[in-house]
């Protein structure tokens, strides 16, 4: 189920160092709370709250960036991410972190 990734409203710390994360961008799921994602071309991080999962690439001929690991999947197109499980979907916009 998506709750553990929208428990708390709080933004997460971070990730590791050495996992060497390029990008880092805000997202907010409607009345949900905020996901962190960071992500570089081999791997992403979404995190909310204490909750943190790692992610990997996948290639794909669908449009978006795809991530995914035996539990989610990300989709991230443009300024929308797309966090889905099982029959579950969660559709996030972007933010800015001012």
């Amino acid at each position: 189920m998506l709750a553990p990734l929208l428990t708390s409203l709080t933004l997460a710390m971070g990730s590791p160092w050495w996992e060497q994360y390029e990008l880092r961008d805000t997202y907010l799921c409607s009345d949900r709370g905020r996901l962190v994602v960071e992500r570089n071309d081999a791997q992403a991080s979404i995190l909310s709250g204490r909750f943190r999962t790692t992610l990997f690439r996948q290639s794909s001929d669908l449009p978006g960036l795809r991530y995914s690991n035996d539990m989610l999947r990300l989709v991230i197109r443009g300024d929308v991410l797309s966090v889905e499980q099982d029959s579950q979907k969660l559709e996030c916009l972007r933010t800015d972190d001012a």
